[in-house]
Order: C-alpha cells, then structure tokens, then sequence
C-alpha cells in the first residue's frame, strides 16, 4: 500500500487536543509526487497545536485534499494566512 500523507495528517489531527489550527505560509515550497516528478507550489500549510507550536510532519500543500481526507469543507477548516516565525 502506497504511503498517503494526508490519511497520516488525519491520525496526526486526531490524537490532538482542541485548538490546533492550520497556518498558511505564503513562501514556495516543492514536494515530489507519487510518479516521482517535482510539484512546486507557491506556498504550503503547516498544522500548529493549540500550544502555538509547529507539529512534527504537519506540513503540506493541498488544503482541498485535507479537507476531504477529514470530511469536513475546506471552509470550514482553522486556517490563519501569515508568515512562519
């Protein structure tokens, strides 16, 4: 079975006491998909805890597919735009 990132940010999220949110930070990022090609993206999110602080693994680049992999809408998520420390 192929690795998923988003199912991982799922169980990430889950065991995660209220309050964490989702940054956005707005600085290009790249991330290899799953054929091997390079994707650059022109800014990427982060998942912080309810204790302001960056989770392990908790950055990607696709808030859709978050949403989806949650089953919630992608307007419903916490998102905050702002620069990373």
């Amino acid at each position: 079975m192929a690795f998923n990132h988003y199912a991982k940010l799922k169980r990430i999220i889950a065991e995660e006491p209220e309050g964490w949110y989702i940054r956005c930070i707005d600085q290009p990022t790249t991330a290899t998909n799953f054929r091997g090609e390079k994707v650059h993206y022109p800014h990427y999110y982060r998942l912080y805890s309810a204790a302001d602080q960056p989770i392990k693994y908790g950055k990607f680049q696709k808030i859709d597919k978050l949403a989806r992999t949650l089953g919630v809408d992608v307007n419903d998520l916490p998102v905050i735009d702002g620069v990373e420390d």
